[in-house]
């Protein structure tokens, strides 16, 4: 449903974005609220625009906060992985996440539209992943709970509109989460003496390549982009390569799917055990149940092992697909 937003919101949203201290956010934050109407359409805007302000007037009374207190970029993990989107405005993350979840956040073409974490969750055969639609990665409006959220995520999905200078959208996003000592995975060796920086997996995707007739944008992209960090040319209008997303997406979670069978019965291939890469047998066991881990006698595999239903020991390594039968 259309906002129809006034002239006055554009002005008093870009007045808030410039206030340095507390008090100047929420003055002009309460001046901006008060120019969006009220009608369904703006419903969500108008909860996101309070729960905003609400947060500020918590931070101008920090007796107020104590240990564990939940802020609106705290997102609790699900599934086999939290995948974070960040880029700019108007690029087309949550257009992306509604596209891919089951989640439902704000799609417009007006800016700045995403103002708190939307996470949805994504089947990857049968797997889930979550997906977190954030706030544009913006200088002047980037909040430092937006950077804690990303460090503390899985992976990151760095988006760009690729019909609207690409190039320098991720020369900014880039500069930002250097600037926030968050870099990608692949300069990990590189950047080996820094103790203090996050390194995560990233994946790039040039957004809005609807079809092949822009595909030729995206080569004159990848030969202007010089980085080692992977790039993937995605439409969240058509679906394009949103196979091939979420298969780059599971690789770069490093995760493995491993099926439980119960002695005698067949395994439920439905309801996989997701493990990082790496995990052993004993660490299954402790996943399935606290007895298993404590009084784990054998162990059968089927799958990685030389042949169906080898014993192992319990710092066998598991890889994705491997069934195994725990013996107490």
């Amino acid at each position: 449903m259309p906002t129809n937003l006034p002239p006055e919101y554009f002005e008093a949203d870009k007045h808030f974005r410039q206030a340095k201290t507390l008090a100047e956010k929420i003055e002009r934050l309460e001046v901006l609220i008060s120019t969006v109407p009220k009608h369904k359409g703006t419903d969500k805007l108008r909860a996101d625009l309070r729960r905003q302000l609400s947060r500020l007037k918590d931070e101008v009374q920090p007796h107020k906060k104590h240990y564990g207190h939940q802020t609106t970029f705290s997102i609790e993990k699900e599934g086999a992985g939290q995948v974070v989107l960040i880029g700019p405005t108007n690029v087309g993350k949550s257009t992306l996440v509604a596209a891919l979840t089951h989640a439902e956040p704000e799609v417009s073409e007006v800016p700045y539209t995403t103002r708190t974490p939307v996470p949805g969750m994504m089947p990857i055969g049968n797997i889930q992943v979550q997906l977190v639609d954030t706030p544009p990665l913006e200088e002047e409006l980037a909040e430092s709970g937006l950077y804690e959220l990303i460090r503390q995520g899985d992976m990151i999905l760095l988006i760009l509109d690729l019909q609207a200078d690409p190039l320098t959208q991720l020369q900014k996003s880039a500069a930002l989460l250097s600037e926030h000592q968050i870099l990608p995975k692949s300069q990990e060796k590189v950047e080996s003496n820094q103790a203090r920086v996050t390194y995560l997996p990233m994946l790039i995707l040039a957004n809005k390549c609807d079809d092949e007739n822009l595909d030729e944008e995206f080569q004159i992209f990848c030969a202007l982009f010089e980085g080692e960090c992977p790039v993937l040319p995605v439409s969240a209008a058509t679906g394009r390569n949103f196979d091939l997303l979420k298969k780059r997406i599971f690789e770069n979670l490093s995760v493995v799917r491993v099926y439980a069978k119960p002695p005698g019965k067949p395994a439920d291939l439905e309801k996989p055990f997701v493990l990082k890469k790496g995990s052993t047998v004993i660490d299954l066991a402790g996943k399935i149940h606290r007895d298993f881990y404590e009084k784990l006698k054998s162990a059968r595999i089927w799958g990685s092992a030389q042949f169906d239903g080898q014993m192992v020991q319990k710092d066998y390594i598991l890889q994705d697909g491997d069934i195994v039968e725990l013996r107490l």
